[in-house]
């Protein structure tokens, strides 16, 4: 039977399977990013740093949203859910979502395509920021009402 706990444990999982996946994306880079300029019809020839400026400076980040995420779970797992800690938490995802779209929309300037993944950060990051906003005010009612009571 699937239960709260499992759906902690597999969110646990995922946020970890992307950690590891960014350690490998970033040792596998100079691979990556030599296979794109060898496979693209754009002139690239030159703009490998470019390149490693995106995806490094981007799993930076990433790697944050991913730390902010998991300290999240782990006070969700722990039935603290309505704590100021976890407004923090959203906050710092969203920031970093918006960050990570900042980085790719600069890089658009050498190569279209990171368009793509700076629109889809930068509605993630909207989306979080919404999500942050409507839990802190849970945040604010539920010491409300630990007061009032």
């Amino acid at each position: 039977m699937w239960d709260h706990q499992k759906s902690i444990k597999l969110s646990k999982f995922g946020v970890i399977l992307f950690v590891v996946l960014i350690f490998i994306g970033a040792a596998t880079a100079p691979w990556m990013v030599r296979y794109v300029i060898s496979i693209s019809r754009m002139d690239l020839q030159g703009r490998e740093i470019l390149f490693y400026l995106t995806l490094y400076g981007g799993a930076i980040p990433a790697l944050m949203m991913l730390c902010a995420l998991y300290r999240i779970l782990m006070r969700i797992s722990r039935d603290r859910v309505f704590v100021p800690e976890n407004v923090q938490g959203l906050r710092v995802i969203s920031w970093c979502c918006i960050l990570g779209g900042i980085i790719c929309l600069a890089s658009m300037l050498y190569y279209l395509p990171f368009g793509v993944v700076a629109f889809a950060a930068a509605f993630v990051g909207i989306i979080v920021r919404v999500v942050k906003n409507v839990l802190e005010k849970a945040v604010e009612l539920k010491e409300e009402s630990d007061f009032t009571i």
